[in-house]
């Protein structure tokens, strides 16, 4: 089961799609948020997490305190989900700014004027690094001067492309699954 971890909206239970999706597990959200809130990067945030399926990387950062979360996602089935869990999350955080985007994450950061500075993007697998390194690369044109953007892929996919706009920070390898850490350079 997936739960929001701790926060205003702790140990809240998240629908997952039923397909399609790889939702982030809880060890590994709880080793990213205990970083992000040690490096005071979480509260306040302007958050976008982008092939959100459940939302739970977006909705654990509003739970901890996030100014806003911007979710996208272009599957009908998992955006209703989304849509679900951002109403619960919304309920048990009042005042919060949870907006859920049914679009293609390239569509969606070429429609936005939104400035973010955390971003977390967890594209499926199969994601190709191009693909990958053109939406790095437009995402880099909505980012604030200091913002934080955690990519998640397998670890066998190897260091993600980055466009020259972008900096490796850090990794941090999770079995199957590596965190990278990027800024703007």
């Amino acid at each position: 089961m997936t739960r929001i971890i701790a926060g205003a909206a702790g140990s809240l239970a998240l629908a997952v799609p039923d397909a399609g999706t790889r939702p982030t597990s809880d060890r590994v959200r709880e080793s990213l948020f205990g970083a992000l809130e040690s490096a005071d990067l979480v509260d306040g945030a302007r958050t976008l997490d982008l092939y959100a399926g459940s939302g739970a990387l977006g909705l654990e950062a509003v739970s901890r305190g996030a100014a806003s979360a911007d979710l996208v996602e272009k599957a009908p089935r998992a955006t209703s989900v989304v849509e679900r869990n951002a109403r619960s999350v919304g309920r048990a955080v009042p005042g919060a700014a949870i907006r859920v985007h049914r679009a293609t994450v390239d569509a969606f950061l070429r429609a936005t004027s939104s400035v973010f500075d955390l971003v977390f993007v967890d594209p499926p697998y199969d994601l190709d690094d191009a693909a990958l390194h053109e939406t790095l690369a437009l995402l880099a044109e909505r980012l604030s001067p200091d913002a934080v953007v955690v990519i998640e892929r397998a670890t066998r996919s190897g260091e993600p492309s980055l466009p020259a706009t972008l900096a490796h920070e850090r990794a941090k390898k999770y079995g199957d699954t590596t965190l990278w850490w990027v800024r703007p350079a």
